[in-house]
């Protein structure tokens, strides 16, 4: 069993690759809320941009000793063989849902600290509809300031089930952003898109498929620079095979990452926040998209291979599991 706070998901994985990183969250100031903060200041995440809950009911960011509003948790069995794996959320009358427009100092953030890179996911923007305009909000200052924007689709069915109504909100965001990223089941659930490929074809076939998807979804979105995808096929709980793809959307070209088949993991947890936070980092760097989607599918794969969906690797084990994968070679003992 993993317990995790989903925001810890992509900031640890950016800060161990080396770039500094902050969260913007709400949280109850009680144990489980400081527990938390802590968890991240032991990463390394700053987390001065955190808003504060009392437990007093007095003020405009507080609730009752009774626990009206809660810190938000999830809980995961990891899954074995052919069980698979399951989280529950605990997500419902969270503090972080009752922030709004407004509510957060965005000038601060973008202009007096000049942050690089803003990023934001579907699971946030689906908690609330005051959620939804802060991200929205969020997006827009980014955008005119200059910062680089990505979103990760991560549609959750537990968080929102009503597909239509998390199309509508994505769809205001996805036009605020630069970088867009999901599986291959978000872009239908979360935006409406489907891949014109039957299942079971090979997999060259069912990529020229979705590349066409994606061709869609950048036309729709010009505003798009990059689109990113890791592809997972999983065997059972403990076996998939993996690879990405980063989607050019001005030159029109696909970068695919050496796929890994029929690969052991640990669990499935922060595949996707890994490979975000990895092709992150190497654009932050100066790496061609060659490069970023290949640390992007290194990082992901790897962290399958702990346990619990934040990061235990270095950029170190990244490029060397990069190294790997091209040479198709094994795995020694490191003495």
């Amino acid at each position: 069993m993993a317990r995790r706070r989903g925001d810890q998901c992509f900031r640890r994985p950016i800060l161990l690759l080396r770039e500094k990183s902050t969260i913007l969250t709400g949280l109850v100031d009680d144990g489980i809320g400081r527990n938390i903060e802590n968890q991240l200041r032991e990463a390394g995440v700053d987390t001065t941009h955190i808003t504060w809950f009392s437990t007093d009911a007095k003020g405009p960011f507080s609730t009752d000793a009774k626990g009206t509003l809660m810190n938000g948790i999830n809980v995961t069995y990891r899954g074995k063989g052919v069980i698979p794996s399951k989280t529950e959320y605990y997500r419902a009358h969270t503090a972080v849902r009752e922030l709004g427009p407004g509510d957060v100092d965005l000038d601060k953030i973008f202009v007096s600290e000049g942050v690089r890179w803003a990023h934001t996911g579907g699971i946030f923007t689906l908690l609330s509809p005051k959620t939804a305009e802060l991200a929205v909000e969020f997006m827009k200052k980014a955008g005119e300031q200059g910062t680089l924007r990505s979103f990760d689709l991560n549609y959750r069915s537990k968080v929102e089930p009503d597909k239509q109504k998390a199309h509508g909100i994505n769809r205001r965001i996805v036009a605020e952003t630069d970088f867009l990223v999901g599986n291959q089941g978000d872009f239908s659930d979360a935006l409406g898109y489907e891949t014109a490929a039957e299942k079971g074809v090979p997999f060259e076939e069912w990529l020229d498929a979705y590349a066409d998807m994606l061709r869609v979804v950048a036309k729709d979105y010009q505003n798009l620079k990059l689109i990113g995808t890791q592809l997972r096929a999983p065997h059972s709980a403990d076996r998939i095979s993996w690879t990405a793809v980063l989607y050019d959307t001005q030159a029109d070209q696909i970068h695919q990452a050496t796929l890994r088949e029929n690969i052991e993991i640990t669990d499935r947890t922060g595949g996707g926040d890994s490979f975000a936070s990895a092709v992150i980092a190497a654009i932050m760097e100066g790496k061609g998209y060659d490069e970023a989607v290949e640390w992007g599918a290194a990082h992901g794969i790897l962290v399958q291979e702990t346990p619990g969906d934040t990061t235990m690797v270095s950029k170190k084990m990244v490029l060397s599991e990069v190294a790997r994968a091209k040479k198709g070679g094994g795995v020694s003992a490191l003495r």
